[in-house]
């Protein structure tokens, strides 16, 4: 199996291109750079890349002091909520294709309040249900909601931190990595939904999500549109369907050279996108928990979102940076490549596979079956989830809908979880939209 050093050694060789006027220039042939840099990257594997932890605490020692590291990082989602002294449980829930998933609820609020509403939390790439409880009570939206008397539950979908158990294969398995956002959103949502219907003896409940958390939803509504009567109202934090005008130069090159990559990692056996190996927390850990590395690191995040400098803090950058990426298959990127280069909402392309799958092609998503009611909340400065595409996703809907513009300029797509403006910026405003159906 391909290792996380050779991975982390290729994708730093293809981010090594540099930009030019806002973005990426991609090499004449970008599967040929592809394959080169996996070829030198494996050859240096064991040579060099191996000796990368020795090297750097060898050099580094005296600067460096990787356990030096908040608690709060390395504590798992129940532990945090209870430390914080909210009640939790932790639920398993089955997909019909076997994916086991670990939920997290906090059932009650711990001031006695109760409006007996359920809401439903979903995380977005890479992430987990820590989001929303990461900074605290006085920032995480989930204890937010629990304050205000809501029965709060937080999905973890397949492959993340939580959620690596199947019925018949292993994490170590091929086939378990076998998925896109489009299984997430047409198996671990509704069976997520009905489980938590179910414990809670409710018809509906509110459905929230983040980046992915969004996709996923528009999926599950689109092939399976009766979970429309079970979600009261959605709303989405930086919602994802069209992508065509993706503004980050680093996911974008990224997006472009997808194809490529994924067939040579199947060839390789990595399933996985970027695996939480030793060797990669080790490089976290020795570059992004102390002094200029957490500066450096805060920049990266923001290569990716979009910058906003007055929203993260430097000193929680190793509390973020700790606890991802929580876990994702190359199919998952692979799917948002395909987004970005198509300018369209469809479902996973197979290329010359199709035939086992469509009859035309993959076809788009019939966003016309969505009929729950709708919130987005979006920004102009959001390099994932650019104002154009969400706009043209609300013009699409055709039923009850708002959308919200962020009214901070540099607000991008991470803010909406590690912010400091968030919870008087976002969360009052999405405690606003709940407080109407109560």
């Amino acid at each position: 199996m391909m290792t996380s050093q050779v991975l982390v050694t290729l994708l730093l060789a293809l981010l090594s291109h540099g930009t030019r006027a806002g973005f990426l220039d991609l090499p004449s042939d970008p599967l040929e750079t592809i394959k080169s840099t996996i070829d030198s990257a494996k050859t240096g594997a064991e040579g060099i890349i191996g000796t990368v932890p020795e090297l750097i605490t060898d050099s580094l020692g005296n600067v460096l002091d990787i356990n030096n590291v908040p608690v709060v990082a390395r504590v798992p989602t129940p532990d945090l909520i209870a430390q914080n002294g909210y009640p939790v449980e932790s639920h398993y829930v089955t997909t019909d294709d076997g994916y086991i998933l670990n939920i997290h609820r906090i059932p009650k609020s711990k001031n006695g309040v109760s409006n007996g509403k359920v809401v439903y939390i979903q995380h977005g790439l890479m992430c987990s249900s820590v989001d929303f409880v990461l900074f605290g009570p006085k920032h995480g939206l989930a204890y937010l909601l629990s304050d205000a008397g809501y029965d709060v539950w937080l999905g973890n979908v397949r492959g993340n931190t939580y959620s690596r158990n199947h019925t018949r294969f292993s994490a170590d398995d091929e086939e378990f990595w076998q998925f896109s956002w489009h299984e997430i959103g047409k198996y671990d949502i509704p069976a997520i939904i009905d489980y938590v219907l179910l414990k809670t003896q409710k018809e509906q409940l509110f459905h929230i999500g983040h980046s992915q958390g969004t996709t996923t939803f528009y999926v599950m509504l689109s092939e399976k549109p009766k979970y429309n009567d079970k979600v009261e109202a959605h709303i989405s934090l930086a919602p994802i369907a069209f992508m065509g005008h993706l503004f980050s130069p680093l996911i974008r090159f990224v997006a472009l050279g997808t194809e490529p990559l994924s067939q040579l990692l199947n060839m390789m056996g990595e399933y996985e996108f970027l695996p939480n190996s030793s060797f990669f927390t080790f490089l976290k850990e020795a570059t992004c928990f102390r002094g200029i590395g957490k500066v450096l690191c805060k920049n990266a995040l923001f290569a990716i979102a979009g910058f906003s400098p007055n929203q993260l803090n430097v000193s929680n950058v190793p509390v973020v940076v700790a606890n991802y990426p929580a876990g994702a298959s190359t199919r998952q990127i692979v799917h948002y490549g395909q987004e970005v280069k198509s300018k369209k909402f469809r479902m996973f392309d197979y290329g010359i596979y199709n035939v086992d799958h469509y009859t035309n092609g993959p076809p788009d998503y019939d966003l016309t079956r969505i009929e729950t009611d709708m919130y987005l909340l979006y920004s102009s400065n959001d390099w994932l989830a650019a104002k154009v595409d969400v706009e043209h996703f609300y013009d699409q809907l055709l039923h009850s809908k708002v959308k919200y513009n962020i009214p901070i300029d540099t607000w991008n797509h991470l803010d909406y979880l590690f912010g400091n403006d968030a919870p008087k910026v976002v969360y009052k405003k999405v405690l606003e939209i709940l407080s109407k159906y109560n």
